[in-house]
C-alpha cells in the first residue's frame, strides 16, 4: 500500500521485564526492536518511524543500517498517548500512518499486509483495528483524515481513547492471527517466545 507511514512505538521503560528492555532481547541474530522494523518495511512501502525514549541510544545503535527513523519522545515517562502524538507529529502529512508496538515478536507481513487489505476493502476514512473475540489487537491503521482529532486533546493526545469515545470512527476487521494479540511483556513472555509457546500464554 503506498503512502503508508510506519510508527512503531519503542520509547517505553519496560519495567515488567526487569532489568531487561525487552526491544533490545534476541529475536534470533537482532534486537526484537531491528526484527520488527524489518516487518514492517517489507510489509509496506513507506517510511518507518520508531519512536524513542528510554535507552533511546542503545535502541537508535540497534536499528543502525536499518533504514527507519527514530523520532526521540521526551515526554516518554508520561506514557504510551505521548508516543503515539510524537510519532504522528513526525510523520508526512498526507500519509496514512500504521500504529504498532515494538514487542510483538508473532507479527509478520502478511499479517499487515491483511490488515491494510482490510482497511482499503472497507472505509478507509475510519480507523481500522483488528479485533478477535472482543480483543483489540495491534497495529492500527489511522487514516490521514482523523490525525488531526488525535491530536486535538493535548492532556490525553493518541489513539486509545479517541477510539473508544468516537465509535463512528472505527472500524474492526476479524483477524485470528496471533501475532496481532501477543506481545512481550515480562520475562515469561519472553521465555514462552523463546521456547515457541507464546501463543499458550493469556
Amino acid at each position: 500500500m503506498r503512502d503508508v507511514t510506519a510508527i512503531i512505538l519503542a520509547a517505553g521503560l519496560s519495567r515488567r521485564m526487569g532489568a531487561r528492555n525487552k526491544l533490545l532481547l534476541p529475536h534470533g541474530d537482532v534486537p526484537m526492536i531491528r526484527h520488527m522494523v524489518d516487518v514492517y518495511g517489507a510489509a509496506t512501502a513507506g517510511p518507518v518511524l520508531v519512536v524513542t525514549g528510554h535507552q533511546a541510544n542503545e535502541i537508535k545503535t540497534a536499528l543502525a543500517g536499518s533504514g527507519a527513523k527514530t523520532v526521540f519522545n521526551p515526554a516518554y515517562g508520561d506514557g504510551q498517548p505521548t508516543s503515539v502524538a510524537c510519532g504522528l507529529r513526525a510523520a508526512r502529512d498526507d500519509d496514512t500512518v500504521l500504529i504498532g508496538l515494538g514487542d510483538q515478536p508473532l507479527l509478520n507481513v502478511a499479517d499487515i499486509r491483511s490488515l491494510l487489505a482490510a482497511h482499503l476493502a472497507t472505509d478507509s476514512a475510519r480507523i481500522s483495528i483488528p479485533a478477535v473475540d472482543q480483543k483489540r489487537g495491534n497495529p492500527i491503521v489511522v487514516p490521514a483524515n482523523l490525525r488531526a482529532r488525535l491530536l486535538a486533546n493535548p492532556r490525553s493526545p493518541g489513539c486509545k481513547k479517541f477510539t473508544r469515545t468516537h465509535p463512528e470512527h472505527v472500524q474492526f476487521h476479524p483477524l485470528a492471527s496471533p501475532g496481532f494479540y501477543m506481545d512481550v511483556d515480562t520475562p515469561e513472555a519472553y521465555a514462552a517466545f523463546q521456547a515457541g509457546t507464546l501463543e499458550q500464554i493469556t
